[in-house]
This record gives structure tokens, C-alpha cells and sequence, in this order.
């Protein structure tokens, strides 16, 4: 695969970046198309390691080892070294849907699970992806395929996130009919609403969306189940139903101040925004706004971070993002072995265009919100903090210790808090009175994709919980697969 000293003679390479001060002007995407000849030097680095992990698909404790898609990297590593663009996109469509999107926006295991990894920078995976797929529709290679034959079974996809749109994708490939249910006001779930343009520019989504409906798939928004449409009547339409709700319960912060006003979720603060944007160019007002305020984001994660690229487009007095971990090492930890995805310090989009702003990482470690205090008229003014730090109590177990005078107070106007989801809300999953395991999540059988109802499956992280969107990709065309298996012995029986 690839050159075989490719690795040795190459560096690696990524998708170059727009300025951060020039991209802080605009809502269009940061990264670059890197230039061919580089991504095929790029794929010359896949080192014919004879045993893959980038591909293993592995959930080991908490880690992701590799690709969940199985995606056949290395064979298109060399594909694409080689230059043949178009069996390269082939090879990569077999086991990915939607490459345009986790190649933005997926965090990359496969990279983590590198065996060049090991010793030296992974092969640049995701770049490749990405560039295969845009070249596909740059090229015109990707157009519609409306399977040939019709089932005359139809099938009902509650929510149109990754999950949602997998199912939909594979189960409409295998000629059933496919109605997509979404309460929002536009398809993509998180696609569409909790990824801000910059990472994952909306026109991308709604490319994919059109494709689909020329395929046959059909969408129906602003549509809530058991306020627009019952379960009963959903079941009683369909022959089967995939609940691919996601887990939007919010984490919350119980402490003191907590309801003072300028206190919001993060994912409404980005829902609000984008949804803005795309309806008006933020010309209609309907978000929330972080112009001339001292920004707090609470929380260390993805999430909090696009908080914060955000809040420096909307020209934010200041911003900083706490974190209750310390900062992450600059090498692999002991406890963080090769192929786990690899846990050490990187400078994200977002932390570069806040450094390039205000001359600083904006990120603040192991610290803990205490209180917030509001003015007058019931709007936070700031919060109080303590660092931490962890230690070993008598049962040698790790717990999270205040250390006395590090208190602290941060002037704050708006906060956002992004501390995570608890799991699904549970409205469709009561009303479609599946069972629920110990974490609200619907319940199914080890490695399976059918709840305690008849006809009724689930996937994505209504049952697994919050997870990363090659799980939510997969899962979908598991539980695709699953339902057309329930569909055609129903097919034959008859």
C-alpha cells in the first residue's frame, strides 16, 4: 500500500488553513483543499503494515480504537497515491455514506490507530478522505441511484441526524420506502445545527440531503412524535421504525446563581446562531449574542470550543473556556497506548484564532465553577472559581480535591455552559414505550438494533449515548440492515 518508504521519506501533511484573523470575518469553513500532488505524497505514507489497525472498529473501555465504518483506508491510501481518484471513491462509498461529513468533522481513531503512529506522525487519513469524496462531486462522479426496484414495504426514520440519514440511505438502497421524521426545521440533526459552518459549511448537508430525496428518501420537518403525530399512527403507517433520536439531554450545573439570565446551553447558543444565520444572515437577531461581553464556556470539549470560535465571530470582549482536567501531555501518556486514540495537546481551530485575537489560548485548566453571582436586574455579572486537582483519598481511589487559595472571580456577561449530555430525551422513547437501560438509553440486545416492540429499532446514540459520528454512521447501517432482514422474512412469509 502506498510507497513502501513513503513514511520514511514524506512528512506528514494536513489541509492548510484560511489566516485566523482573516477567517474571523466570515462564517465559511477554515480548512483548505490541500493540492493533489500533495495528497497523493500524502497517501505514499500508508506503510503496507500487513495488519491495519486504522480500520478495526474497536470500542475498548472508553477508547475507539480505529474506524467503526471499517472503512478499507489503506486501499484507498494507495488508490489515491496512485492517482486513480475514482476507484478510490468507489472503494471508500462501500462502507461510509457520508465521507463529506467525517471528513470535517470526525476526530479521526483511524489516525490514532496508525501503525506509522507509532513511532512518527500518522498517515494524514482524514485529508485523504475528504479531498476523495469532494473530488467525487467535483468531478460529477456522485450522482443519483434511486434503487430500481421497489419493495412495497415502508419505512419510518425518526430523526435526521448521521444516524437517521445512514438508515435511511441503506434501507432506501434496498428498494423499501423511506419517510424521515424531523422536528426541527431543516434535515441534518447536529449536521445541520450543532456543528457551527466553519467546521461543516450547511450547504455541504444540504447536498446530501437533495441527493437522497432524488434517490426516492422523503423528509417531513417540523414534526414532533406524540405532539404532531403519534406513535400509533407512525406504527400503524409503517411496516418498521428506526428511532435515531440522538442524546440531547443537557448536562447541567446545580449550583448557586445558576438561573441568573446570560446563562445558556452551549448547544442552544449554537443551534440559535446558525439557524440565524442560514434564515437571515444573522440580520433577524433571533440569537443569541456574545458582541462586546466577556464570554465563559464551561466546559472542555468540542463543543465548548466551537462556543468559542463562535463567540469571537460575534466579537466577543473576551473569552475564556474552563476545563476540570489538567492540560493534556504533549506526548502519549503511559495509560494511553498506541492504538488508542491518542490523548495530548493540540491547538484546535478555535484556540488558534482566540490566541490570534487576544494574544492568548483561551482554554483554562482543572477548575471549578463554584457560583454565579448577578447584578440588579438578574443578569450574571461573574463567577466565582477554585482550582483542582486529583489525589488518591484512603481508599486509594481518585477523587477531585479543592486546593485552598486558588479562588478566583472572572467577570462574565453571557456563559456557556457545555459540560455534555446525560442522554436521550425521553418523550418518542416513552411514547413508543420501548424499554430503557440504566442510562435512559432504549435498550436492545448485545450488538443488536431491536427494541422490546415488534418492528421498532434503534441506533445511533439514543442507544449507545453520546459517542462520535463514525459510531453514529455505523450504527444507522446496522440498524438498516437489521430492519430490511425483518422486512423481507416478512416479505416471504407472506
Amino acid at each position: 500500500m502506498g510507497k513502501v518508504t513513503g513514511f520514511i521519506e514524506y512528512e506528514r501533511e494536513t489541509s492548510a488553513e484560511r489566516s485566523p484573523i482573516e477567517r474571523l470575518n466570515d462564517w465559511s469553513e477554515y480548512q483548505q483543499p490541500m493540492p493533489e500532488h500533495k495528497l497523493q505524497t500524502q497517501g505514499a505514507r500508508c506503510m503496507d503494515c500487513g495488519t491495519p489497525f486504522c480500520h478495526t472498529g474497536m470500542q475498548l473501555g472508553h477508547e475507539t480504537i480505529g474506524c467503526p465504518l471499517y472503512n478499507l483506508i489503506p486501499e484507498w491510501n494507495d488508490l489515491a497515491y496512485k492517482g486513480r481518484w475514482r476507484e478510490a471513491l468507489d472503494r471508500l462509498l462501500q462502507t461510509n455514506n457520508f465521507p463529506e461529513f467525517t471528513g470535517r468533522v470526525c476526530p479521526a481513531p483511524c489516525e490514532g490507530s496508525c501503525t506509522v503512529a507509532i513511532n512518527d506522525p500518522a498517515v494524514a487519513i482524514k485529508s485523504i478522505e475528504r479531498a476523495i469524496i469532494d473530488k467525487g462531486f467535483d468531478e460529477g462522479w456522485i450522482v443519483p441511484s434511486p434503487p430500481s426496484v421497489r419493495t412495497g414495504k415502508k419505512v419510518a426514520v425518526v430523526g435526521s441526524g448521521p444516524a437517521g440519514l445512514a438508515s435511511a440511505d441503506e434501507l432506501n438502497k434496498a428498494g423499501h420506502s423511506v419517510t424521515v421524521y424531523e422536528r426541527s426545521d431543516r434535515i441534518g440533526g447536529l449536521l445541520m445545527y450543532g456543528i457551527p459552518n466553519m467546521k461543516l459549511d450547511k450547504e455541504i448537508v444540504e447536498r446530501r440531503v437533495k441527493l437522497l430525496e432524488q434517490e426516492g428518501v422523503q423528509f417531513v420537518t417540523n414534526t414532533e412524535i406524540g405532539k404532531d403525530i403519534s406513535a400509533k399512527e407512525l406504527r400503524e403507517k409503517y411496516d418498521a421504525v428506526i428511532l435515531c433520536t440522538g442524546a440531547q439531554k443537557h448536562r447541567d450545573l446545580t449550583i448557586e446563581g445558576r438561573r441568573s439570565a446570560g446563562i445558556h446551553f452551549a448547544m442552544d447558543y449554537l443551534t440559535k446562531n446558525t439557524k440565524s444565520l442560514l434564515d437571515s444572515n444573522l440580520e433577524d437577531g433571533q440569537y443569541i449574542s456574545a458582541e462586546g461581553k466577556d464570554v465563559i464556556v464551561i466546559g472542555g470539549g468540542d463543543t465548548g470550543a466551537d462556543c468559542v470560535a463562535t463567540a469571537l465571530r460575534q466579537k466577543c470582549k473576551s473569552v475564556v473556556q474552563f476545563g476540570k482536567h489538567p492540560q493534556l501531555p504533549a506526548e502519549r501518556a503511559a495509560g494511553n497506548p498506541w492504538p488508542e486514540y491518542p490523548h495530548t495537546f493540540t491547538l484546535d481551530y478555535a484556540y488558534s484564532e482566540a490566541a490570534a485575537r487576544f494574544g492568548r489560548d483561551p482554554r483554562e485548566y482543572s477548575i471549578l465553577t463554584k457560583k454565579f453571582v448577578k447584578d440588579d436586574a438578574g443578569n450574571v455579572k461573574e463567577l466565582h472559581t477554585v482550582q483542582v486537582e486529583k489525589v488518591k483519598n484512603e481508599n486509594g481511589q481518585l477523587v477531585t480535591r479543592e486546593i485552598p487559595g486558588t479562588e478566583k472571580i472572572w467577570p462574565a456577561q453571557l456563559v456557556l455552559v457545555a459540560i455534555g449530555f446525560s442522554g436521550p430525551e425521553e418523550e418518542v422513547i416513552q411514547a413508543f414505550d420501548v424499554e430503557q437501560d440504566g442510562r435512559s438509553c432504549i435498550h436492545t440486545p448485545e450488538n443488536r438494533y431491536t427494541t422490546t416492540i415488534d418492528g421498532v429499532f434503534a441506533a445511533g446514540d439514543v442507544r449507545r449515548g453520546q459517542s462520535l459520528i463514525v459510531w453514529a454512521i455505523q450504527e444507522g447501517r446496522g440498524a438498516a440492515q437489521e430492519c430490511n432482514h425483518y422486512l423481507t422474512k416478512q416479505t416471504v412469509s407472506a
